[in-house]
């Protein structure tokens, strides 16, 4: 089965403030008690977005005007801490595509690559614009092209982003789940182990 090429990520932004968000905090160690990922999206920052006594916070998340976006913008060294893959798996089950930040985790970058959600990061200057962007008005349109290396927006802003070749050309190549590909390529895998001699 052929991966979706990931050239672009389109929709709408939503700031998620402060720096070095771990993953525990992207996902709290309890929520963690799963055998499948399923459900995991209406966990993702739980301990932010709700108080001690289960009610709504303050929280970006819970703005109605950010609701349905899928683009989230962050800070810098988002995704430190544990490499937990649950993290991720809650952004990306929580409803986002992409994250655009400051700098991450290298460990999360790529646990993120493998969900086909590309993690690009800006200068600090233009996090703050594109943030200041989407927060006078929650609808403009966000465009991210890992061909150009561009985030552009509806309102006329452009700013320059990078990633790791190696994701780039992952995500764009339609080859971000090594899994899939090993599943694709059975056949030459096994030709190949017939070939060695020393594999029963």
């Amino acid at each position: 089965m052929a991966l979706e090429k990931v050239k672009q990520v389109s929709g709408r932004g939503v700031f998620v403030p402060g720096a070095d968000i771990d993953t525990d905090r992207i996902i709290p160690a309890r929520f963690m008690k799963c055998v499948t990922f399923d459900g995991l999206g209406e966990f993702a920052f739980f301990d932010v977005r709700f108080d001690a006594e289960g009610n709504l916070t303050n929280h970006p998340l819970n703005e109605v005007r950010f609701a349905g976006a899928n683009i989230l913008i962050a800070g810098m060294n988002f995704g430190c801490g544990s490499s937990r893959e649950h993290a991720p798996q809650s952004l990306r089950k929580y409803g986002f595509d992409a994250v655009v930040a400051e700098s991450f985790a290298e460990i999360f970058n790529g646990n993120c690559t493998t969900l086909a959600m590309p993690c690009v990061v800006a200068s600090a200057a233009d996090v703050a614009a594109l943030r200041a962007a989407v927060e006078a008005d929650p609808q403009i349109q966000i465009t991210i092209d890992l061909e150009t290396q561009k985030v552009t927006t509806s309102t006329g802003h452009s700013i320059s982003i990078t990633l790791p070749e190696s994701a780039r050309d992952a995500l764009t190549a339609g080859r971000w789940d090594p899994i899939q590909e090993l599943i694709d390529n059975n056949a030459q895998i096994e030709e190949r182990a017939k070939a060695l001699g020393y594999v029963a």
